[in-house]
């Protein structure tokens, strides 16, 4: 049983890299400063993170130790999740590229009033 919840948790850590990188690049097509970085091709882990907007940024690490969202404006940490809650936060980031929204359009605002706003569409 342990080395079957084992392996699930590699694969879903697997497709949360790929997912990860795919964001990373949808969003740098949206006018977003994005990058997601690997370490080796195992795709075992990653570093995500994304700007969005002056001195406001966000920072995803996913390997088989943890996840954690980490979300600072102006080098101060505002929130941190883990886990399950991380992963969530990670919906509404991708409805800003699924909505197409552009980094200037959120200009000066904070996250919650940006999801607010992406929700509304």
């Amino acid at each position: 049983m342990f080395t079957r919840l084992a392996e699930q948790h590699r694969q879903l850590v697997k497709d949360l890299v790929m997912n990860l990188q795919a964001l990373a690049i949808a969003l740098e097509n949206r006018g977003y400063l994005a990058s997601c970085y690997t370490c080796g091709g195992q795709m075992n882990s990653a570093s995500f993170m994304v700007s969005l907007g002056e001195n406001h940024l966000i920072r995803f690490l996913v390997s088989d130790y943890g996840i954690t969202w980490t979300e600072m404006r102006d080098d101060r940490e505002l929130m941190k999740l883990e886990g399950a809650e991380a992963i969530s936060q990670l919906e509404d980031l991708a409805k800003l590229v699924k909505y197409q929204i552009k980094s200037t359009d959120f200009t000066g605002k904070n996250t919650q009033e940006m999801y607010k706003q992406v929700q509304t569409i």
